[in-house]
């Protein structure tokens, strides 16, 4: 009798919470695949690559095209590659989203439906940034996904991801929220979710759904060294997604906010030696001569904590949160600097489409150094020259002490500043030094080749 009731109980909390359960308690997909699975579309690009000259692509003139052309049989003057991929169907006159890199230098889309209908697909717009793709298919009463919020996600929540692996159509997948706001390399703009969901190749641009049946991700990347799914899928936030999509549908671009900084996480060691209680914020180790920070008077050193009224937890908060900021806007910028807190207003610019932003440390040249003991490292002073270039620092000649070796200094880096005092002298280095206490974290701006950062190095005794 207590087990009859229990498994009730489990099945009425299952239906309450939006989901069916299983008596043995674990979640039952069944119904929410019938419902959104027709949504999810298979998606098949064709590229045609082609080669003019019908042979290696050797100049027609150099002996290797000459022998290629007499005793070999011609290539084929174009080839089709063809790729997989998935997408959902987000408007029932036939808006599909999918990741950028599945349509990317297509020449050819055929969408694939559930009930096999097939129809050429046009690319309103690709935002390779955030790898978020709009496309459209000519037809209507289609079958549409229900949008969720991913900001009431929760780590350990069941999801459940539809695609097309492998080629395999309307493959259904589950698994759990491992996490939520997870940084990857070169995805500065994208705060993604991670999940255990078996995801692969065919997967990418397909949706993640809650229990209640909303889209809250798109399927995107995976962890792998073997080339298949490792329990490490992630996807781009539906709200993320969206914003990106309602721009491509209206203009077929991304305009996209930028104030002209670096910046780098903040470390406990860094936060103490600037003197903050907490490793919060983005830490600004450069700032764009005349750009919008500049401007503002942002400085190198300054510790951001919110913007525009949004906190700044982690550094990779705060290019999400000025991306998604309308260039010309005014913002109030609340930050930390020598010891207290400061509000500036930042005009907004408007972040370009390519390039970089750039300043380049040149002519470095080898002279005698001085041994710095309490940092451990031998440094001297920059030559006229590069002092031109660089308008201070000090020449690191060799790395001596652990801490240093730790912190990751080099022969060659350029000590720009220790906490927010540029660095013009020797002497004055040591006068610096010799007001820290012993044992206390400092933290020195150091430039290698383009980039600058800061690094926290604690002292050895006076």
């Amino acid at each position: 009798m207590l087990k009859r009731f229990i498994n009730t109980t489990i099945v009425l909390v299952g239906v309450l919470c939006g989901f069916s359960a299983h008596a043995n308690g674990l979640p039952d997909f069944t119904a929410l695949v019938e419902k959104q699975g027709p949504a999810v579309v298979n998606s098949s690009t064709t590229q045609i690559v082609r080669n003019a000259q019908g042979f290696p692509n050797f100049p027609e003139g150099d002996p290797i095209f000459d022998f290629f052309r007499r005793f070999a049989p011609p290539m084929p003057r174009a080839q089709e590659s063809q790729s997989l991929g998935s997408g959902f169907i987000i408007s029932a006159d036939g808006y599909i989203m999918t990741n950028a890199h599945v349509v990317d230098h297509a020449d050819k889309i055929t969408v694939r439906l559930t009930d096999k209908r097939e129809f050429a697909a046009r690319v309103i717009g690709v935002d390779k940034r955030t790898d978020v793709a709009l496309l459209k298919i000519e037809a209507g009463n289609l079958p549409k996904v229900l949008l969720g919020d991913p900001d009431k996600l929760k780590v350990g929540e069941w999801v459940v991801a539809i695609g097309s692996p492998f080629g395999f159509d309307s493959s259904v997948t589950a698994g759990i929220v491992s996490a939520k706001g997870r940084s990857l390399p070169q995805d500065n703009f994208v705060p993604f979710i991670q999940t255990d969901v078996a995801i692969n190749p065919g997967n990418s641009g397909g949706p993640l759904f809650n229990m209640n049946g909303e889209v809250v991700g798109i399927n995107s990347q995976i962890y792998t060294r073997s080339g298949g799914s490792m329990g490490l899928s992630f996807a781009i936030p539906i709200d993320v997604a969206t914003q990106v999509t309602e721009q491509l549908r209206t203009s077929g671009t991304v305009t996209r906010g930028r104030i002209g900084v670096t910046i780098q996480e903040m470390t406990r060691e860094l936060a103490e030696s600037f003197g903050l209680s907490q490793p919060n914020g983005a830490l600004i180790s450069s700032v764009e001569k005349g750009g919008p920070a500049d401007k503002a008077g942002i400085e190198a050193s300054d510790v951001i904590l919110k913007f525009n009224g949004k906190a700044v937890n982690n550094s990779s908060d705060l290019p999400r949160i000025v991306a998604a900021t309308r260039p010309d806007s005014k913002v109030v910028v609340e930050l930390w600097r020598k010891g207290e807190l400061k509000q500036l207003t930042v005009v907004i610019a408007k972040m370009p489409e390519e390039g970089k932003l750039a300043q380049a440390a040149k002519g470095l040249v080898e002279v005698a150094g001085k041994l710095i003991a309490r940092l451990g490292i031998a440094v001297s002073e920059l030559t006229r020259e590069q002092l031109l270039e660089l308008q201070s620092g000090l020449l690191v000649e060799e790395v001596k002490g652990s801490a240093a070796r730790a912190a990751g200094l080099q022969r060659g880096d350029v000590l720009l500043a220790i906490g927010n005092i540029p660095l013009r002298s020797l002497n004055q280095l040591e006068v610096v030094l010799k007001q820290v206490p012993q044992g206390r974290n400092v933290a020195l701006l150091v430039r290698r080749g383009d980039n600058a950062s800061y690094v926290a190095i604690k002292l050895d005794e006076k």
